[in-house]
């Protein structure tokens, strides 16, 4: 486990009894699927975590917290779930006549309707404007309750990609990335001269010259390094 501080029914804790949660000092407390977080008489069971026989057991991998007397897992990784309005990156996985398919990074591929695409085809000739495995900027229109969702490339700047490189994060660490006010994304751009987007769904483009995305790739990924080795205490 590489040192990471994991929950045992002994190390739950300040003492050695395991009767409820202990806070960490020294580093975040770090736990697994299973893993037993104590006694639930005095705390509830929070986002991740599950009350059995009377005791707390983790459901996911990740940091644990414990506020206000409710315990629960922030995970180490995160899926995207789509929101309507959010900006997205996605990958087209397939089409019919007049639907292309999209990988959002979602549980269920989203769907773009030919009258919400970039422009008209005729019939059959769908692939001529998007093709199978290409990227596209587009922005989420709807969202139904099974989490499937119908996305939309009618708007200002949305587009099919077709230059420079998309790199994905976990969506958890977008904060991180364009830091407080956006500055931090500003600074990317400005540092390397390149157009860099945020999808809400962790999918990063990347465009400019090579040089320029080479540069803005490095400096992205030594600061998403940085935000995991902050949150969880020294584990990248």
């Amino acid at each position: 486990m590489k040192g990471w501080l994991v929950a045992r029914p002994d190390n739950m804790s300040g003492d050695n009894r395991a009767d409820g949660p202990r806070r960490s000092q020294q580093a975040p407390l770090l736990v697994a699927p299973g893993d037993d977080l104590g006694d639930s008489g005095e705390f509830d069971a929070g986002h991740g975590v599950l009350v059995m026989d009377g005791r707390l057991r983790a459901l996911k991998q990740g940091r644990m917290n414990n506020r206000d007397g409710t315990v629960s897992i922030e995970p180490r990784r995160t899926a995207y779930v789509p929101r309507p309005s959010d900006l997205v990156i996605g990958y087209i996985e397939g089409c019919t006549s007049n639907i292309w398919f999209i990988d959002i990074g979602a549980p269920f591929n989203a769907i773009l309707p030919m009258s919400l695409g970039p422009s008209k085809a005729e019939f059959g000739g769908i692939r001529k404007v998007l093709d199978i495995g290409d990227a596209i900027l587009c922005r989420v229109q709807e969202v139904e309750e099974n989490h499937s969702s119908v996305v939309t490339m009618k708007g200002m700047g949305l587009r099919a990609i077709r230059s420079g490189s998309v790199e994905e994060i976990d969506p958890h660490l977008l904060g991180r990335l364009i830091g407080r006010g956006g500055n931090n994304l500003r600074q990317l751009k400005e540092e390397t001269e390149c157009r860099v987007i945020a999808g809400d769904n962790g999918r990063v483009w990347i465009d400019g010259d090579l040089g320029g995305i080479i540069e803005a790739r490095n400096k992205l990924n030594d600061l998403l390094e940085k935000a995991k080795v902050a949150e969880y205490g020294g584990v990248a």
